[in-house]
């Protein structure tokens, strides 16, 4: 069995993620696709405190794009540029290549039934839901769940508990998406404003079937290709598959030629090698990841490759948290050698570095100065005019002096 070494390990997945290739002086909406479909997905998230984080992983990689370049491709179809990427379910919910949206429709039959256990008790308080929100929108077009309620001029519920403020209508338009009876058509500040699935996405798309185990073995080959190298978890992650279907995929493409299994010095399980993956000789250059980039996502991953161990702390209370409210690891040649808890301080007209922490074995100094001029990369890219650093963290004193 082929060996590889840890470092040559993440050399190859850094590679397979774009952090190899040289950044374009000017990005266009070429690069932006580009690098989408080389790493299957960008996460959506709610969490708007530094930048929402379906942008983040597009500027790590390309550096100061455009970010209405995204928002065209994502929730903008004409004839002159039709709609790229399209939200689903991925690894949680998702930009992904329209073309990519039929492999997941397997996924879309599971949830016929009900993604929620809430949803059954919101249909049986009013069975008929469903079938007047998909009326009103084949009616109206696009519309928000507020709109199907003014339409339906329905009294809404009392928001609060596990729904997070979601009212029925809502959750019905969330799971009518989830099934794949509704896409998204386009975002206003964020809100989802919901439309038929055939209206938002090509018939050829819309018309394609791929039956499940097909499906399943090109979205873990599509997992491998954007990972470079992964063992079993980190292949099944990618796209939240279950382990049997990851497993049954594995082997067909192991037996295809298209993976191959290789040990990884240091890891504790077996890995599969991309068979098209680059091997970079080296990575150089700086990014700045945010928590649900794919370089980290998946925890357990980041930790195997880069020794790095990430918590999100949003949830804990900050009394206890260790580094931050949404923390951005630093990526310098190849290594996490720092992270940041970031703010776009908007009022403040500035980038604010709440804490700064550098990772163990790893000099100050050059951190230091590689991370400001990132920093105030990124202030440039989100507007701000300046970059404030807060004196927590045993990085925080040196990188206040560097900016």
């Amino acid at each position: 069995m082929q060996e590889l070494s840890a470092d040559a390990a993440r050399r190859i997945a850094l590679g397979a993620q774009g952090f190899a290739d040289r950044r374009p002086v000017a990005p266009t909406r070429r690069h932006l696709l580009s690098t989408v479909r080389r790493t299957g997905l960008l996460q959506i998230d709610s969490v708007s405190v530094a930048i929402r984080a379906h942008y983040m992983p597009v500027f790590s990689r390309i550096g100061g794009y455009d970010r209405a370049l995204l928002d065209s491709a994502s929730w903008r179809d004409t004839a002159a540029k039709p709609r790229a990427l399209v939200e689903y379910w991925a690894h949680e919910a998702a930009l992904i290549p329209v073309e990519d949206w039929p492999l997941l429709r397997w996924r879309m039959r599971r949830f016929e039934g009900g993604r929620w256990a809430g949803v059954h008790r919101v249909l049986e308080r009013n069975p008929s839901l469903g079938a007047d929100v998909l009326d009103v929108i084949t009616e109206v077009g696009a519309a928000s769940a507020g709109d199907v309620e003014r339409h339906l001029e329905l009294e809404v519920r009392e928001r609060g508990g596990p729904w997070w403020g979601r009212s029925d209508t809502k959750v019905v338009c969330e799971q009518l998406f989830s099934a794949g009876a509704l896409s998204v058509d386009k975002r206003v500040g964020f809100v989802r404003h919901y439309d038929l699935a055939e209206r938002v996405l090509p018939p050829s798309v819309v018309d394609t079937r791929v039956e499940e185990v097909a499906a399943v073995r090109e979205l873990v080959r599509r997992s491998a290709r954007a990972l470079g190298v992964g063992t079993e978890a980190d292949l099944r992650d990618y796209y939240r598959l279950a382990a049997g279907q990851a497993r049954s995929a594995i082997a067909d493409l192991v037996e295809d030629g298209a993976l191959i299994p290789v040990a990884v010095r240091g890891w504790d399980a077996q890995a599969y090698l991309f068979a098209g993956a680059r091997m970079p000789r080296s990575i150089s250059g700086s990014a700045l990841l945010c928590p649900f980039d794919p370089v980290v996502f998946f925890r357990p991953r980041a930790q195997r490759i880069f020794d790095f161990h990430y918590r999100l702390e949003i949830y804990t209370p900050q009394h206890k948290r260790v580094h931050g409210y949404y923390v951005f690891p630093f990526l310098l040649d190849g290594r996490l050698v720092a992270r940041v808890d970031l703010k776009a301080d908007r009022a403040a007209d500035g980038l604010r570095v709440a804490a700064a922490f550098v990772e163990p074995g790893h000099a100050p100094g050059p951190v230091a100065s590689a991370l400001a001029t990132a920093l105030r990369e990124m202030a440039d890219w989100l507007g701000l005019a300046d970059v404030i650093v807060g004196d927590r963290g045993d990085l925080a004193a040196q990188l206040a002096q560097c900016t």
